[in-house]
């Protein structure tokens, strides 16, 4: 018998048996009968499996491999198409190596070679049941978050329980017909492109979804990305080039990081959200297209439109339709779930059988973290904790051991002398120019040299630490090197 109380099975969803010998399904039905698993559906049916995984009637499959007229892992392979929700485990007299690891790695929960004792069985199948329940209260919950919306499978790639990010959802929903720009701005790391390629699914425009990083290109390449080249229209071009704007016609261009745009791309990209036209390079003749820009920045482009550092006219177009996603820190309880979420999805790509756990102090010390690199850092932080993982649970205090010290949580509101005076991991205080008050600029250049220290020379990492793109810190750092 076993000795832990398991969770309570529902009894609405029974267990399926599908093995070719009817002893050996009599038997299993005993066993599970004295743990007080009454609610079992025997077959030796591969059809009659079929439709009861398909219709969502069970809530865990017990599969033999070997079956009259189909192979079990072409079974298996349906099942998990049909219904990943549903668990399934493997039983079988086959001990190969090879068997198991494609089946594990084709969305078996567990693979059980006959003969099997009792209690490996029955814990593998109160696991199976536990994952069984839990996909069925996220599914319920996410459904519940999503009521209201007309099409929420748009969103179902944004893990959220939040109202705000409930609301953003219904917005979209509302603009998407909308031939108009939209301005999606938000912190490094928010999902910026899948709020994007929602807006996109969501207005049923027929043409592409097309993505492009416009942050740090010059004029040229830019023209040249988005408007395309004719013939000979500079040395090298052998051949015409339509461009991005004209790959999207029809369809939906995602220009990221627009906040970094040169000034006379501005310009030109104004002129086609205007006119709907552009030149291709080479070309004195305008080409129209009906393609939507969706434009992302991790900028406030007001401020920077105030400051002359963009165009206001171009700022005031884009955002016709403005999108601000929070960050990470102001929907806190999203943390839980992304947590789970990745766990589960960095499994399933590392071909682990099944995620593991976190423990309940590193889920509450993440749940209280900032993460300046929002999601994008959350992900990168569980993925690496599951590659790492030697058992059933993450080695907690190597995760823990990669979170950096915080940043005060209200840096951008604190006064210039607290941050000035911040130390930094390696104890080496700000350095002050003098007794005169810095300059922005150097201000600027100190704040870079604290983020490369904490990130150990990171680009990546240090972008995210302050907030802004891998471009900018390039453009830092390049400005940095002329200046000393």
């Amino acid at each position: 018998m076993n000795d832990q109380t398991p969770p309570a099975p529902n009894p609405n969803l029974p267990i399926l048996i599908l093995d070719d010998e009817e002893s050996y399904r009599s038997a299993i039905r005993r066993e599970l009968h004295l743990e007080g698993l009454d609610s079992i559906v025997l077959s030796g049916d591969p059809a009659e499996a079929r439709a009861l995984v398909s219709s969502g009637s069970v809530a865990l499959v017990l599969l033999d491999l070997h079956m009259p007229g189909v192979s079990g892992e072409d079974l298996l392979a349906e099942f998990t198409n049909l219904a990943p929700q549903i668990p399934v485990i493997i039983v079988t007299g086959n001990a190969d190596t090879g068997t198991t690891v494609r089946c594990i790695k084709a969305g078996a929960l567990d693979y059980l070679v006959k003969p099997i004792e009792t209690t490996r069985l029955l814990a593998s199948i109160w696991n199976g049941l536990a994952v069984s329940e839990l996909k069925r209260e996220m599914s319920a919950f996410r459904e519940k978050i999503l009521d209201g919306l007309s099409r929420p499978e748009l969103f179902r790639a944004i893990v959220t329980a939040d109202n705000r990010m409930l609301s953003l959802f219904k917005y979209i929903e509302a603009i998407a017909p909308s031939r108009q720009p939209v301005l999606v701005t938000g912190e490094t790391g928010t999902g910026k492109e899948l709020f994007a390629r929602a807006i996109h699914d969501a207005s049923g425009r027929s043409g592409a979804f097309v993505a492009v990083n416009v942050g740090g290109l010059d004029d040229t390449v830019f023209s040249d990305t988005l408007f395309g080249h004719r013939k000979g229209a500079y040395t090298g071009a052998e051949g015409a080039r339509p461009g991005l704007v004209n790959q999207a016609k029809g369809g939906t261009l995602f220009l990221d990081e627009i906040g970094d745009l040169e000034g006379r791309s501005q310009v030109k990209l104004l002129r086609f959200l205007q006119e709907g036209e552009y030149y291709p390079l080479g070309s004195d003749v305008p080409l129209r297209s009906d393609t939507r820009i969706v434009a992302a920045t991790t900028h406030d482009l007001k401020a920077a439109s105030a400051a002359g550092a963009f165009r206001s006219d171009l700022f005031y177009r884009l955002q016709t339709h403005p999108i601000e996603i929070p960050p990470l820190r102001k929907r806190r309880n999203d943390i839980g779930l992304l947590i789970d979420h990745f766990l589960a999805r960095s499994a399933e790509s590392l071909g682990r059988p099944e995620a593991p756990e976190v423990s309940r102090e590193c889920r509450e010390a993440l749940m209280s973290y900032d993460f300046l690199g929002n999601v994008r850092e959350l992900e990168g932080l569980i993925h690496d904790a599951v590659a790492g993982a030697r058992g059933s649970s993450v080695d907690s205090e190597a995760l823990l051991a990669r979170l950096p010290r915080k940043l005060p949580s209200e840096t951008p509101a604190a006064s210039l002398s607290h941050v000035l005076e911040f130390t930094c991991l390696d104890s080496e205080p700000v350095r002050l120019v003098g007794d005169r008050f810095p300059s922005i600029k150097e201000v600027e250049a100190e704040l870079l040299r604290m983020a490369l220290r904490r990130a150990d020379g990171n680009i990546s990492l240090a972008a995210s630490l302050l907030g802004i793109s891998r471009q900018t810190v390039h453009k830092w750092l390049a400005e940095t090197d002329g200046r000393e």
